[in-house]
């Protein structure tokens, strides 16, 4: 598998605001990085080749590669230019080769802002291990400097057979989820046919929350059990559909294979899910259960490619879907602070584009946290794609964003800028149908956990507000 993803990047990047970063130098940022690759020493290698054509990592010590820069912008500055985004400035941009004896496995970069804040941003090939093991790299690195000790113990990579549905026949055959790919001279990078852009789009709460009433009018049961990753999914795949002149019936879905945190790895599950009706024109409930229900696992048959030395292109190859849900995102601490936000993407798409599902800002009110869609997709969709959520959920906002860490000062993310990663927020339409918030009640008394409490709250409000209107007056 890990060679299966050679051609890949993990790219993330958090923000500190001046209290998680206050008292640090660059070579307190530096310290923590040398137990920790005692730890995993295999990520301070380099890569060889072996007489078979065989790529390995040699453990020779050859260290992460580390860069400082200073912007002369305040971070609040930033947000309102920037957003969020995976901008060029802040993360490092790196590849594999040509020489690639000489070329790290992990780059980071550490970005001082004018007011104090820091960023952090983190290029990890793939080839080490998924987005999961690249947080947990960076997690491990916050608390050595936060003053905790790593387990002494030696941790194994051991092999962990791929879960499967019962339904699933992903392994005969020829794959779906992947394409041969044509390398950039002798990097370890794949070529595209048309301009890539990256784009992030932030989803509230209070947007998660409409988003699901109005879909699920009918069918309680399905909204208590569709996760948001799978309705935001469906709803771009629609929006996708209706964009491009042939539709993508097929789409690649990649989550966790549920794996440990000790060693990276690249547990990760690579599913196709095919669509036998129009895309466009379904209801997006119903693409969110064809996610759910109808993937077919491709693990076997694609790893079996890999022994053929073919140079394969995972993410992209097909519209791709990926599920990084999980909040293990923000566990990272400066000064016991969470990080502002955090983005992450992925290098090496595809000319069929990825969608990355990830948590997002966390509403100061009730602890919720909404999501943040971080799409690589041919530039003019990109731009297609800002409209039909502005239909979707209506204009652009400019409302203030409180941050984690400083809850008293508030953030601005601006309207979408013309560099190539840009943020967006977007705001849901109002929905006060009497109809809809009657069923909609009915689905919240049998929701469940904190998603489910907040639901119940939202759904009694609007009921309370339709008879308050609906009351004679005396």
């Amino acid at each position: 598998m890990d060679l299966l993803l050679k051609l890949h990047y993990i790219r993330a990047l958090y923000f500190f605001d001046n209290h998680a970063a206050q008292g640090l130098s660059i070579y307190d940022l530096k310290k923590p990085m040398f137990p920790l690759l005692d730890h995993v020493t295999h990520l301070s290698g380099r890569i060889r080749i072996s007489e078979s054509g065989r790529p390995f990592i040699k453990c020779n010590d050859a260290g992460v590669r580390i860069a400082e820069s200073h912007s002369h912008l305040t971070l609040r500055e930033w947000f309102h230019q920037n957003g969020s985004s995976l901008h060029h400035a802040l993360l490092p941009n790196h590849v594999l080769g040509p020489d690639l004896g000489f070329s790290p496995l992990v780059f980071l970069k550490f970005t001082w802002f004018k007011c104090g804040g820091l960023s952090v941003g983190l290029s990890w090939s793939h080839v080490l291990g998924d987005a999961f093991s690249a947080f947990n790299f960076i997690t491990k690195w916050s608390r050595i400097l936060a003053g905790h000790a790593l387990p002494k113990t030696l941790h194994v990579q051991h092999h962990r057979p791929t879960p499967s549905p019962p339904h699933n026949n992903g392994n005969h055959g020829t794959p779906i989820s992947v394409k041969m790919a044509t390398t950039v001279e002798d990097l370890w990078l794949a070529t595209n046919d048309t301009k890539m852009v990256t784009h992030t789009f932030h989803v509230t709460p209070n947007q998660l929350d409409h988003l699901v009433t109005s879909m699920f009018t009918c069918d309680e049961n399905q909204a208590d059990d569709t996760s948001y990753f799978k309705i935001l999914s469906a709803l771009l795949w629609k929006h996708v559909a209706r964009i491009r002149d042939s539709e993508p019936k097929i789409v690649t879905v990649l989550t966790r294979g549920g794996g440990s945190d000790d060693f990276p790895a690249n547990d990760v599950v690579i599913s196709v899910v095919e669509a036998d009706v129009a895309v466009g024109k379904s209801d997006v409930a119903d693409l969110a259960k064809l996610i759910g229900e109808e993937k077919r696992v491709e693990n076997g048959v694609v790893e079996k490619l890999v022994e053929e030395k073919e140079n394969l292109v995972v993410y992209g190859a097909r519209l791709t879907f990926v599920d990084l849900e999980e909040d293990g995102i923000y566990e990272v601490l400066l000064n016991g602070e969470k990080p502002v936000v955090v983005n992450c993407g992925v290098g090496g798409v595809g000319d069929d584009g990825v969608v990355l599902v990830l948590p997002g800002l966390q509403d100061e009110e009730d602890g919720r946290s909404g999501r943040m869609l971080t799409v690589t997709l041919p530039e003019k969709e990109v731009e297609q794609l800002k409209e039909k959520l502005r239909e979707e959920w209506g204009p652009p906002a400019t409302t203030p964003v409180t941050t984690r860490a400083s809850p008293s000062a508030p953030l601005h993310f601006g309207q979408s800028t013309p560099t190539p990663a840009s943020t967006t927020v977007a705001t849901p339409r109002d929905l006060q149908s009497g109809d809809r918030c009657a069923t909609t009640l009915r689905q919240a008394r049998t929701a469940t956990g904190d998603d489910g409490h907040h639901r119940r709250k939202i759904y009694q409000r609007q009921r309370d507000l339709l008879l308050l209107r609906s009351s004679p007056t005396t």
